[in-house]
């Protein structure tokens, strides 16, 4: 199989796949500007090789679930491209936030 056909049915399968596992996350809403938690240590995503390859570039938004400690307790994408959205959902996952008295949600948006 050529480099560059295979290269495209990754891209479509990772579409499919973010497609599928989108539609069965639970809705939920974000947090109020009142609510909204400061960011303490936001990791930075690694750009994926194929992505480089591919000439992509965009944001990736990820809807974040955080602890009353500021930890990421999980993550769903919200929108993106499928070969950036990996990344950047492991990058949410490995940040930390200010502490709060409840667990809160926000919504971060990384830029490839």
């Amino acid at each position: 199989m050529k480099d560059g056909t295979r290269t495209f049915l990754v891209a479509v399968a990772l579409f499919f796949a973010m497609s599928v596992g989108g539609q069965r996350a639970a809705a939920q809403s974000s947090a109020s500007d009142e609510t909204k938690r400061q960011a303490k240590h936001l990791v930075s995503p690694k750009f994926p090789e194929l992505a480089k390859k591919l000439s992509l570039s965009g944001a990736v938004r990820i809807e974040v679930t955080i602890a009353p400690d500021g930890t990421v307790k999980h993550t769903r994408v919200l929108g993106g491209h499928p070969l950036l959205a990996a990344s950047a959902e492991e990058a949410a996952q490995k940040s930390t936030f200010e502490p709060a008295s409840k667990e809160t949600i926000e919504i971060i948006e990384f830029k490839f």
